[in-house]
């Protein structure tokens, strides 16, 4: 019996990527993918890449006959969804905002949904916050680090995301014309997904007590994160290659590559990539993720496999396109 999946804000960025990616999953049948603005119209025709794989149309209606429940919506409309459409016990919730992310919006039901800091605890969860996309990019960067209690100076970061990061919602900065051969930093030092990285930091090393200085950057290609990391360290190159390695030997989709790196290794795909290279007393860390894939809907997919017993990888073995 396939699980039966409900999509709330099917008509966004991340909502299209779900659709994509449970369209095409043998162990999932969609049961409604809802949309206000879009209720009564194919999914196909806001998705028009969908043309021939589903004759889907989006619903304002709502229903509880259902196994699994994706929240694809803004930042602080998760939570009043809920409040205002209460859902049946056994229904499981992947959350794709940040509302119930951080500890003290989370209580004890909602566990963060990155499986390589909390694999064990997902497979038991009835509630996943799943992580931002610069958090995972940039956690997967660090983990190994903190797991051995080896985050011990300031740690810089510089990070580049693509246009879909900012959603699908027009703003002065995500229009083609401005954006196009265009780069700018936002939000530095003082991003949102800097309160869910240091969650997950201190989770491993309870004693982590170092800045984090994070400049985010917008760049002018479509999809995508690239964050270049540098913390002091005592390691060599080859010692430090080897905890990278033995943190990740079990992951999926998180390997750890002895050559640079690049953006189109992984963008299409739900892998996250990490190179480490020592520069004189310096540790540089390169990480990479597709933003709306293993940055968001791959990664509640990847989610709700475990939490129902499936293969981790089922539905999600995507391939990047190397030219």
């Amino acid at each position: 019996m396939k699980i039966k999946a409900g999509i709330i804000g099917g008509a966004g960025y991340t909502g299209g990527e779900m659709l994509r990616l449970l369209v095409n999953h043998p162990s999932v049948e969609i049961a409604f993918a809802h949309s206000n603005s879009n209720a009564g119209n194919l999914v196909s025709d806001v998705h028009t890449d969908l043309l021939g794989d589903t004759d889907l149309r989006f619903t304002s209606e709502l229903s509880q006959e259902i196994d699994v429940l994706f929240l694809c919506v803004g930042h602080g409309d998760a939570r009043k969804f809920l409040e205002a459409n209460p859902v049946a016990a056994g229904i499981r919730i992947v959350d794709l905002s940040q509302d119930f992310r951080l500890k003290a919006n989370a209580g004890d039901q909602w566990i963060y949904g990155l499986p390589e800091l909390n694999r064990q605890k997902i497979t038991q969860a009835s509630f996943i916050a799943n992580p931002g996309c610069f958090a995972t990019c940039i956690q997967v960067g660090l983990l190994p680090l903190a797991a051995k209690g080896l985050l011990n100076s300031e740690v810089h970061i510089n990070a580049t995301t693509g246009s879909t990061g900012a959603g699908q919602s027009l703003s002065a900065t995500s229009h083609f014309s401005w954006r196009n051969n265009n780069l700018s930093v936002y939000k530095a030092f003082g991003h949102q997904h800097l309160n869910e990285i240091g969650e997950s930091l201190l989770q491993l090393d309870p004693g982590f007590d170092q800045e984090i200085s994070f400049i985010p950057q917008r760049g002018d290609f479509t999809r995508g994160i690239l964050a270049a990391m540098y913390v002091e360290c005592d390691l060599s190159a080859e010692d430090a290659q080897r905890i990278y390695e033995d943190y990740y030997a079990d992951q999926v989709f998180t390997h750890v590559s002895r050559k640079n790196i690049d953006l189109k290794q992984v963008v299409n795909t739900n892998k996250a990539l990490v190179h480490v290279e020592k520069h004189g007393s310096k540790l540089f860390i390169v990480s990479i993720i597709d933003n709306l894939l293993k940055g968001a809907s791959g990664q509640a997919v990847q989610n709700m496999n475990l939490m129902f017993g499936l293969p981790e990888s089922e539905g999600l073995r995507l391939k990047a396109t190397a030219f």
